[in-house]
C-alpha cells in the first residue's frame, strides 16, 4: 500500500508535537511495509527519508495566467450573466502542467459573494469557455514559497499548501490520502477531489482544546468540512472522538480512535548528565498556551514552595503566554526556584528528563499528550491532569483534574 500524506512540519523541523507524531507514524507504518509520500509546505533537505519520501510544496513550479474580458453577456444553461462595461481581470494559477483555477481567500471569497448575485454562474464554467474580445497572459513566476510556520499568513499558507496538494496528488500513485490536522484538510480535500481516492483525516486537536469556547469559527469551519469530506476520521483519544461527533456533528460509525504511542526499548545513556543542585526538579515540558494550563502548574509550585524548600521548578517550552508566566512567577514571588528554558527539541528534551524527578501536564483539555510516555520512558514519574487523552492509557501515573492545584502540590 502507498499513502499521501499531507503534514505540517517534520523532524528535525519542529514547532510542537505534531511532526514528532507524525515521524513516529511514518516508522510504525514502514515496519507494516506502507510506502509513505509525505508532503510538508517546506522542505529544507536534512530530513530523514529513510522511511518517507518527502515531498515539499514550495519546491512545485507555479504559473501566472490572467484572462481580461469586457462587457460580456455569457450564457449559462437558459440563463445569461451581464458584465459590467469595463474590463474585468481574473487571476488563474496553473501548477505543473495541469491548470487549477485559485484567488486568494478574500479575493475569492469577495468575488463569490458578489458574483453578479448568479447563483448557478459558476466562475470555474465561465473561465473555460471560449471568450471573444478577450485576452489571456501567461508569466512564469516560479514556486510559491512557504514559510512551514504558524505566522501572521497561515491562512494563506493553508490555502495555497492546498492548491499544491491537488497537483502532487495527481503527480503520484497511492492509494489513500492521509491528512493531520486542520491545517491539511483542505488539501486533503483537494487532493481526493482530484483523484477521487479515499480521505483519511487525524484529529490531533481540535479547535475547542486550543481555545476553550472563545474559538475561531474560520478554523472550525475548515475542521468540520475535513472531517465530513473524510472516510474516516482518527482520533488520537476517545475524549477528542467525543468532541468530533458531539461538536462536529460526524457520524461516529465513521470516527475512530487509535491512541498515540513511543518507541520501547530505547535506551539512551545519561550517565554523564549531571543536575549540578540537591534540590528536586518539578519539569513542566509542553507549548506555554491556554491548552497546557500553565498557570495551574505555577500555582501549584508556588503551594509547595511553602513547605518545601528543596525543590526548583522549570517550565520548559515556548507559546503566547510565556511572557505572562514570567510575570506571574514574579508576582507569585517563586522566580528564585522557577525557571524558563524556551522551546527544547530532540537531544534537549531527553537531557530535560534526565534532569527531573517529577513530571507535570496539567493540561485543561490535551487530546492525548505524548510527553508523559516520554517522560515514563525515562523512569521519571508523572502527574497528569484526568482532562487527557493519555489519561484513558495510564494505569500507573498520579491523576488530578487540572484546575485542582492543591492536589497536584
Amino acid at each position: 500500500m502507498r499513502v499521501l500524506m499531507f503534514g505540517w512540519e517534520f523532524p528535525p523541523h519542529i514547532s510542537g508535537g505534531l511532526g514528532t507524531a507524525c515521524y513516529g507514524l511514518t516508522r510504525g507504518l514502514a515496519f507494516r511495509e506502507v510506502d509513505v509520500i509525505f508532503v510538508v509546505p517546506k522542505a529544507y533537505g536534512d530530513e530523514d527519508q529513510t522511511n518517507v519520501t518527502l515531498v515539499g510544496a514550495s519546491q512545485i513550479p507555479v504559473k501566472k495566467r490572467v484572462f481580461k474580458f469586457v462587457d460580456k453577456q455569457i450564457k449559462t444553461g437558459e440563463k445569461a450573466v451581464e458584465f459590467p462595461a469595463r474590463e474585468l481581470e481574473s487571476l488563474y494559477i496553473e501548477i505543473g502542467s495541469r491548470l487549477v483555477p485559485y484567488l486568494s481567500p478574500e479575493e475569492f471569497e469577495t468575488f463569490v459573494r458578489t458574483r453578479v448575485q448568479e447563483k448557478d454562474f459558476h466562475w470555474t464554467k465561465y473561465l473555460d469557455r471560449e471568450l471573444p474580445d478577450s485576452s489571456i497572459s501567461t508569466e512564469v513566476i516560479g514556486t510559491i514559497d512557504f514559510s512551514g510556520k504558524y505566522g501572521p499568513d497561515l491562512m494563506q499558507e493553508v490555502s495555497n499548501y492546498a492548491l499544491i496538494g491537488a497537483e502532487v496528488a495527481l503527480e503520484h500513485h497511492f492509494d489513500i490520502i492521509h491528512a493531520h490536522d486542520w491545517l491539511t484538510y483542505p488539501a486533503g480535500i483537494a487532493a481526493k477531489k482530484a483523484t477521487g481516492k479515499p480521505l483519511v483525516v487525524h484529529v490531533h486537536a481540535t479547535e475547542f482544546d486550543r481555545t476553550g469556547e472563545n474559538y475561531n469559527t474560520i478554523v472550525y469551519d475548515i475542521e468540520k468540512s475535513g472531517m465530513e469530506a473524510a472516510d474516516l476520521v482518527i482520533c488520537v483519544s476517545n475524549l477528542t472522538r467525543n468532541i468530533v461527533i458531539n461538536r462536529y456533528g460526524i457520524e461516529p460509525e465513521k470516527v475512530v480512535t487509535v491512541y498515540n504511542a513511543v518507541e520501547s526499548g530505547i535506551e539512551k545513556d545519561t550517565s554523564h548528565i549531571v543536575k549540578g543542585v540537591d534540590e528536586k526538579v518539578v519539569t513542566f515540558l509542553g507549548r506555554i498556551t491556554y491548552q497546557k494550563g500553565p498557570e495551574y502548574f505555577m500555582e501549584a509550585a508556588a503551594k509547595v514552595l511553602k513547605h518545601a524548600d528543596n525543590v526548583r521548578f522549570v517550565m520548559a517550552g515556548s507559546g503566547d503566554l510565556l511572557r505572562k508566566m514570567i510575570r506571574y512567577a514574579a508576582r507569585l514571588g517563586i522566580t528564585e526556584k522557577f525557571h524558563f528554558t524556551d522551546f527544547l527539541r530532540g537531544p534537549e528534551v531527553d537531557h530535560m528528563f534526565a534532569l527531573s524527578d517529577v513530571y507535570v501536564m496539567p493540561s485543561v483539555s490535551e487530546p492525548f499528550g505524548i510527553s508523559p510516555l516520554e517522560a515514563m520512558r525515562s523512569n521519571v514519574p508523572v502527574i497528569i491532569s484526568k482532562q487527557s487523552g493519555v489519561s484513558e492509557i495510564l494505569k500507573h501515573a498520579i491523576k488530578i483534574d487540572f484546575w485542582d492545584v492543591d492536589a497536584m502540590a
